[in-house]
């Protein structure tokens, strides 16, 4: 049974959640706290194998559910090797994505089956859920310009989908957001950097102490 704590972070992409990761890091760590920050898809080597797969922009021919597929194999592997022996210690984890974004990209954004993805991560995650679940929300069209500006990071293969696809990806987000207000809490993503953090801290230290 897990005993520790879980946190994801989810958003569309260029929404800054890695930024926001860094940050609950460091907080933390100033604080004499011990987390562990991690990512998904990725986190253990295994994984990382399958994100390069995922994500790489000449995989163009990549079928929706081959895509789907390794996701959930990636996440298996990951909580497998890492998350869940941690949450078992009492730990707490950060997450940079989770189940909720292959509902918001596969699902929505791909258009495949939402009932048999959310059965796809039942079965890999053992019905594991985020104790707590950050939704950063952001204009597509906003964060999409900030991938193009950035000098940390290039395009890949689900950045450069078309506008419609991530608009659907962003409706899935909010979908999801209306049918589990306990679990996930909108952070308004547009705002500077450092406040985006503050609201983050400020529903953590809420919601936990």
């Amino acid at each position: 049974m897990k005993k520790g704590l879980l946190i994801s972070l989810e958003g569309p992409d260029g929404s800054g959640k890695s930024s926001v990761l860094e940050a609950l890091s460091n907080f933390f760590q100033e604080n004499k706290q011990e987390v562990i920050t991690t990512r998904e898809p990725g986190g253990v080597p295994i994984a990382e194998a399958i994100r390069q797969i995922i994500l790489d922009p000449k995989n163009t021919a990549m079928d929706e559910k081959t895509e789907l597929l390794l996701y959930i194999a990636s996440r298996r592997q990951h909580l497998a090797e890492r998350v869940l022996p941690a949450l078992d210690k009492g730990e707490t984890i950060i997450m940079d994505r989770f189940i909720d974004s292959s509902v918001a990209y596969q699902g929505f954004g791909r258009g495949l089956t939402v009932e048999e993805i959310n059965w796809l991560n039942h079965y890999a995650t053992d019905g594991l859920k985020p104790d707590l679940t950050l939704y950063l929300d952001l204009d597509v069209e906003v964060g999409l310009a900030r991938i193009a500006k950035s000098q940390h990071r290039e395009a890949d293969r689900l950045d450069r989908e078309s506008l419609d696809w991530h608009e659907r990806v962003r409706q899935g987000y909010l979908t999801i957001l209306a049918a589990e207000p306990d679990r996930l809490v909108k952070i308004d993503a547009s705002q500077p950097l450092d406040k985006v953090i503050a609201d983050s801290l400020a529903v953590i230290q809420e919601r936990f102490g």
